[in-house]
């Protein structure tokens, strides 16, 4: 046929260009529309998801054009959420249009901006049920009509080229957000504690196992006998029921397993799915003894197996009969390269007989002699329920690892079993059985391929002899069998990654509608023979040796079949055939779930918000969480706070009202008048997980009003400030707006506290000790810099204080005291010396600082509790004794040419030398007062140095401190002066201070850090105390502490300016210690009431804040150069070779004999040790490990690196020290005796070279071993290297090939190494079993003790145990 001339072929070039032309003009299409879309208004939708349908309700933003109808609006929320379109309803939220709750129509064609929405702002919505329903779930096959099953499996499929290894494990991204959502497959999921998806997959098998979920339903539960959280068929028939009738999509599992007598430690365990079958049926069947279901276990997978040998020559046979719960097939055979194909070809392999012969041959009872013979074992019987274990889990003594087989297995659906069950047992009357196999194993019945727990049969059918009418009745049984031998496949429990771990999940048939479906913990899905055959494992190339490396992770591992028999075939029952029991188990478990349900409904609608009061006595800010119904009333909700806060016996409820507050800014941001009745779901703006503003419930006294708070307003908190008295008074709440002017405002606070705005100062606080006088009448607030909430100082004085530049006035000065004073709470020493009218008496003394001293000791001679301090006073050297006195004169000649020019407002004021503060009338008889105030006061006492009196005990503070309100209101100085406290906003009493004279005219700066010590000195290096540099404002009163402190416990509450040093604290701190500053040390204690000591002197205490607690102990501070060192004891051959001895405290130029001098007295005092100075020496430690010997005439920080909590060995020596030089080694040796099991105690050797052949030298001359017959290998692990006696000979790396000790693989090249040795002619000692057991034992325990283990293991698997009482017992013996 000749095509014409309209039919002609259109050429492949014309064809190429309108297919290209078409897409440019799809594309401009499209293009068009986006910019057409980019001009329209948008809509932002907030959808939130409100019902029941899943655990997390979700919420999520649509950005619609204006002109979209409703009902794509309800497809796209539809799609995005997972609903089906027209199953829910949309209504508006309580954002916007809350008075409109009608739901909106799903069918309109109505664009969003008619329906009301508001293009550009947020449009709140609610998903809710339709009609009192919930929302339908979108199937996710429900529109796939093909086979592409690859996307519905649920399980871990294979990646294409993977490796086995436990990177092959895909995990998969489930929703948790849909967990309720019951599947559509309308199955239950059970929840993943953590590692228990191989209880999981056992537990649906069983659940999708007709015959055991009816039998296990059969059984009734009596509570009288037995507690049901403890009964382990009553949890899995909770369970059961929960699977079959539950509404949600996965339920817990953590009853089950309570009942196993499990804790949450066992859910983290991964156990193998074959052993928890094996064990929870063992549980079961202790269970349901002397009941219907005794039997049940054996009746549904148990089957029987014969194991015999027969002999070659006479054809006599031994054999037994060994029952078994499942069938173990090997995947590969021992020694070989090639895994067996099928299941089929696994079970010829179990039931192959091999020959004995050789060495390997059989003695047989009738031949009187070994024979060749054949050794197998038969199937007689087959259970019901056929359970097969691919052995896919193998050792691999190559790498002696454990590794998992993934090669390729099949199996069939159907299986044919009766061309494995024995029908022809050749028996003639001359065959015997024996017994010479021994009696069962079990868990074992054949010792290369089983690996069961066998019971033991009734006990005929070990050694019975098999006559000719027995052997008949024994063949005829499974002759009948033979045609009803077809079992069908239901369940594959599949293992994904690899031996080291992985994931369980199962495929089950279920049997109501033939249907294979996915259990994956949570999720359920419908799967096909595709996905069943995708489990058979492998890969597509050849089955060589490293195959299985190279193929897929996820593979089956336990199989279960069911025997194909119409007569016993079960199905489920259904509801109406329940028992009795059950229907009301049903019952109360929908009861359950209901009210699980109504609670879920009740949180979801429940506001929960941050809650505060002010407590109108007790003055402290309470905090708590108020839980409110949004329904619930702002006057219900007054009522639950003021019950929540315990103010029914402090206060009337109708004091009491709730306001906005905002915590961090201490903002209270509205109240609500008029509201009462208001709910507080609409108060709040609706239920949300969390809010931007908290609630204070305030309180009013009988007499007040509450005070309205409008939004827009700030409040002001002002402090009145009086110059006169230094004082500043408690804060009173001020509301302003921010365009009021200054002017203005001053009029506002005129009136709150009734003084004159002509004259009134305003001081704002903006942050932080940044002061701002407020100047600018006509300046408004904003202006200012006024906040939400704001902070101001006021003072209306006549004095000429206003006069002065800000920065110079007093109020400055006052304000930036009061701004950096804290209050801290000061524990004493229960040494401290007697009252403290004592210490003012010590205080008054005057003249030098000799005669202070003097005064002090008669003050604390009566104290008999100080005798150890003086004692330790007396012990000072001689040499640093002078040092200091030294220091004092110089420091005695600087003050007397000192200028008396003042410096900055740098004030203090302490119980040293207190005045009266009445005379300060104004700034300049304070000037005058502190210019005349003697320095001489503060000269520090004689700073000798003294040995260390440590207080070692680590007993804690009470963390609880009462209230101010519990210290005196006045302080009595040395003139019994008193001194009013101020009741101000901090409780921060602001008194007058005394300024100190400068240095040469020049004003001190704050103190450098020490460039060469790891603490800093109280000295400067003048000798002059770095505490007399600075003074700063220091007040300090006695204070009653709560009554745990204890007796004998004196309290300080210390009001102090933080930026004072840590130095000049303690000189201070020295009349209330009764003992000089560097002979106490200052100890921080945080929340956790531990302690920690503060030793850098010369920094400051601004890391410290209000209420921060400090505990004095006694006990020498260090100065300049000094180090606080941790001494112990080694003993090398005691059980715990490091012991604690004591604190010292090591100086920088200091030789190791000073320093073992000075340790000497120190030793016998604390210690009891009465030690020369030549019978000890120190050494380094590094951990538990001795290193460096330090020699005598070593120098600390010049041949000794030394640092702040440095820690050094001393080592009590037998004779003289043989280490005189550097260049000598000294390392410990220990001998091995093999003949006798047993280590030798540690030997010093010392040598003089590294040389390999000097060390054998030395061992050979105290050991007398012949030195060629010497061996050595070097300690493993910390000090003292600790081996098992087992595995010291052939563990360790004996007699290196090396010349020196400092290579590898020795690497000794300091002192305190670890040398065993042995002589190599001395023969290890021949152990019997038991000898060794109890060995092993003994081992075990010494090395336990001293922390080492007896052999490495990478992981110690837990063994899966059911405990049947509901709880293990603790072995406390086992590891």
């Amino acid at each position: 046929m000749v095509p014409g001339e309209e039919n002609q072929l259109v050429p492949k070039e014309d064809v190429f260009w309108r297919c290209r032309q078409n897409i440019f003009d799809e594309m401009k299409k499209k293009f068009l529309q986006i910019e057409n879309a980019a001009e329209e208004p948008r809509v932002l939708c907030i959808i939130q998801d409100t019902t029941n349908s899943k655990t997390v309700n979700e919420r999520i933003t649509l950005n619609l054009p204006a002109s979209t109808p409703l009902r794509k609006l309800f497809e796209d929320v539809a799609n995005k959420v997972g609903y089906i379109n027209g199953t829910f309803d949309l209504v508006w939220g309580n954002g916007i249009n809350t008075a409109d709750m009608a739901p909106l129509d799903h069918t309109s064609d109505k664009s969003l901006l008619d329906a009301s929405f508001e293009p550009g702002k947020k449009n709140f919505l609610h998903l809710t049920d339709k009609d009192g329903e919930q929302p339908q779930i979108l199937l996710e096959d429900s529109s796939a009509g093909d086979d592409s099953v690859h996307d519905r499996f649920i399980g871990p499929l294979p990646r294409e080229g993977s490796v086995g290894s436990t990177s092959d494990y895909v995990s998969q991204n489930y929703s948790y957000s849909s967990i309720l959502n019951k599947s559509e497959t309308g199955y239950v999921g059970l929840v993943n504690q953590a590692m228990t998806c191989y209880l999981n997959s056992l537990l649906q098998t069983l659940f999708m196992t007709p015959e055991f979920r009816n039998a296990l339903y059969k059984w009734e539960f009596e509570e009288s006998e037995e507690d049901p959280v403890t009964s382990i068929p009553y949890q899995l028939q909770r369970l059961f029921v929960l699977l079959q009738t539950s509404k949600k999509r996965a339920i817990e599992t953590t009853d089950v397993t309570r009942s196993f007598g499990w804790d949450s430690s066992e859910a983290w365990q991964q156990h193998d799915v074959q052993e928890l079958c094996r064990v929870m049926f063992d549980a079961l069947e202790q269970k349901w003894k002397q009941t219907e279901q005794a039997d049940l276990i054996n009746e549904l997978y148990q089957g029987k197996l014969k194991d015999y040998v027969r002999c070659l020559e006479c054809g006599y046979e031994g054999w037994r009969i060994d029952t078994y719960l499942d069938i173990p097939l090997v995947i590969r055979p021992y020694g070989s390269s090639q895994a067996f194909a099928s299941v089929e070809e696994a079970l010829h392999a179990f039931i192959q007989p091999e020959i004995l012969d050789g060495p390997n041959q059989y003695f047989c009872e009738r031949c009187k002699k070994k024979c060749d013979a054949r050794k197998g074992l038969r199937f007689l019987h087959f259970p019901y329920l056929l359970t097969l274990q691919l052995k896919r889990f193998d050792f691999d003594y190559t790498t002696m690892h454990r590794i998992k087989l993934n090669d390729r297995m099949t199996f069939p659906e159907e299986l044919d079993m009766s061309t494995f069950i024995d029908v022809e047992d050749e028996k003639s009357p001359q065959t015997e059985s024996c017994t010479d196999s021994g009696a069962e194993n079990e868990g074992s019945c054949h010792s290369d391929q089983m690996s069961n727990d066998f019971s033991n049969d009734d006990g005929v059918d070990e050694g019975i002899c098999l006559e000719s009418n027995s052997g008949t009745e024994k063949i005829s049984k499974p002759g009948l069998e033979k045609n009803s031998l077809i079992y069908e496949l239901f369940s594959v429990m599949v293992h994904s990654g690899s031996a080291a771990g992985g994931h369980y999940y199962a495929c089950i048939k279920s049997f109501s509608d033939e249907q294979w479906y996915s259990f994956n913990d949570q999720h359920v899905s419908r799967i096909t023979q595709e996905d069943i055959k995708k489990t058979h494992g492998g890969s597509s190339g050849s089955r060589g040796y490293y195959s299985s490396a190279f193929a897929s992770s996820t593979n089956a591992y336990m199989l279960i079949y069911r025997l194909k028999d119409p007569a016993r075939n079960a199905k489920f029952l259904e509801v109406d055939e329940y028992p009795e029991h059950i229907k009301n188990l049903v019952q109360r478990e929908r009861e359950l779930e209901e009210q699980e349900k109504r609670q879920r409904e009740i949180e979801r609608n429940t506001c929960k918000i941050k809650l505060f009061c002010l407590h109108p006595v007790k003055q402290v800010m309470m905090e708590n969480k108020l839980e409110v119904h949004k329904d619930k009333t702002l006057k219900e909700a007054v009522e639950m706070a003021y019950k929540m806060m315990d103010l029914e016996e402090v206060i009337p409820m109708d004091c009491c009202r709730l306001v906005k507050y905002d915590e961090f800014h201490d903002y209270l941001e509205r109240s609500y008048e008029g509201e009462e009745d208001t709910p507080m779901g609409l108060l709040l703006g609706g239920v949300k997980s969390t809010y931007m503003f908290d609630l204070l419930l305030e309180t009013r006294k009988p007499d007040q009003v509450f005070q309205s708070y409008k939004p827009g307003e700030v409040m002001v908190k002002v402090h009145v400030v009086d110059l006169k008295a230094e004082s500043v008074a408690a804060p009173v709440t001020v509301r302003a707006y921010l365009n009021q002017t200054v002017a203005e405002f001053k009029q506002l606070i005129s009136k709150a506290i009734y003084l004159p705005a002509e004259t009134m100062r305003i001081v704002l606080e903006r942050c932080y000790n940044d002061l701002r006088l407020l100047t600018v009448p006509s300046k408004t607030l904003k202006a200012e810099g006024f906040f939400r909430s704001n902070k101001v100082f006021v003072e209306s004085s006549e004095t000429l204080d206003y006069q002065m530049a800000f920065t110079d006035s007093h109020l400055w000065k006052l304000l930036d005291r009061h701004a950096n004073t804290i209050r801290l709470f000061v524990l004493l020493p229960e040494q401290s010396p007697g009252s403290y009218s004592k210490r003012t008496a010590c205080q008054k003394a005057g003249g030098d600082s000799g005669n202070v001293e003097d005064d002090c000791e008669r003050v604390k001679g009566p104290v008999g509790s100080l005798k150890s301090v003086e004692a330790i006073l007396e012990e000072s050297t001689e040499k640093l004794k002078s040092l200091s006195l030294q220091q004092q004169q110089d420091g005695d000649n600087g003050d007397s040419s000192k200028s008396t020019e003042t410096s900055d407002f740098e004030n203090i004021e302490s119980p040293l030398n207190e005045r009266d503060s009445s005379a300060s009338v104004d700034n300049r008889e304070l000037e005058q007062h502190i210019q005349t105030s003697d320095p001489e006061n503060f000269q520090s006492e004689e700073r000798s140095d003294s040995d260390v009196n440590n207080d070692r005990s680590t007993s804690s503070v009470d963390s609880d401190i009462l209230s101010s309100s519990h210290s005196s209101d006045t302080l009595c100085n040395a003139d019994n002066a008193q001194i009013p406290l101020a009741n101000g906003l901090d409780s921060h009493s602001i008194t007058s201070s005394r300024r100190t004279k400068a240095n040469e005219g020049k004003k001190e700066t704050w103190d450098t850090a020490e460039e060469d010590s790891g603490t800093d000195s109280e000295y400067d290096e003048s000798g002059k105390s770095r505490g007399e540099i600075q003074y700063m404002y220091f007040k300090a009163e006695p204070y009653a502490a709560d009554e745990g402190s204890g007796e004998g416990h004196k309290w300080l509450m210390v009001h102090v300016d933080k930026r004072i040093t840590l130095a000049a604290f303690k000189q201070h701190l020295e009349p209330f210690v009764g003992v000089l500053s560097s002979h106490f040390k200052v100890f921080r204690v945080y929340a956790s009431n531990q302690e920690f000591e503060s030793v850098r002197l010369n920094e400051t205490l601004s890391s410290f804040s209000d209420d921060n607690k400090i505990t004095i102990r006694l006990g020498r501070a260090l100065k300049k150069g000094e180090y606080r060192v941790k001494v112990y004891q080694l003993l090398v051959n005691e059980q715990e070779p490091c012991k604690f001895l004591l604190d010292a405290v090591f100086a920088k130029g200091m030789t190791v004999r000073q320093s073992k001098e000075e340790l000497i007295p120190q030793l016998r005092e604390q210690c009891g040790l009465e030690l020369s100075i030549d019978r000890f020496r120190l050494r380094k430690k590094t951990w538990k490990n001795p290193g460096t010997v330090f020699l005598d005439y070593h120098i600390y920080e010049e041949d000794i690196n030394i640092s702040s909590n440095w820690e050094v060995f001393l080592e009590v020596l037998d004779g003289v020290e043989k280490m005189k030089s550097m260049s000598q080694l000294a390392v410990l040796s220990r001998r091995w005796r093999p003949s006798e099991m047993k280590l030798d105690p540690f030997q010093e050797v010392v040598l003089e070279s590294s040389s390999v052949d000097e060390l054998r030298e030395k061992l050979s001359e105290i050991s007398g071993i012949p030195l060629e017959d010497i061996e050595f290998a070097k300690g493993r692990g910390t000090f003292p290297c600790d081996i098992s006696v087992l595995d010291i000979h052939q563990d360790l790396d004996w007699n290196p090939k090396v010349s020196t000790l400092n290579v590898w693989p020795l690497y000794i090249c300091d002192d305190g190494a670890v040398i065993f040795y042995r002589d190599k002619t001395e023969e290890l000692m021949e152990l019997t079993d038991e000898q060794r057991n109890e060995l092993m034992k003994k081992e075990s325990s010494r090395l336990q003790k001293t922390g080492h283990r007896v052999t490495y293991s990478p992981r110690k698997e837990k063994a899966l145990k059911i405990y049947l009482d509901g709880a293990p017992n603790k072995d406390l013996t086992q590891d």
